[in-house]
């Protein structure tokens, strides 16, 4: 994997973001604070925004934080 610039994708510097030879992504969120569902909000726009430029993308999140039980079916189901 490795380190791209997000600004190419829309996305604010401060994200990082991954990406391997395929168009496999990856969100990579290193927090203590638990994922909550206004979190998981902003990661569905960043990820329809990185669709936007390549339809066909994977896009997985990595995240040190514990993510709440709605966020995880909420990103799931999207």
């Amino acid at each position: 994997m490795d380190k791209i610039d997000p600004k190419l994708y829309g996305l604010t510097a401060r994200t990082v973001l991954l990406k391997d030879d395929h168009d496999n992504f990856v969100l990579s969120i290193d927090r203590k604070s638990r994922i909550i569902m206004k979190d998981s909000t902003a990661i569905l726009e960043k990820a329809d925004k990185i669709r936007k430029t390549v339809p066909r993308a994977t896009i997985t999140l990595e995240t040190t934080a514990p993510v709440c039980s709605k966020s995880t079916k909420f990103l799931s189901d999207n």
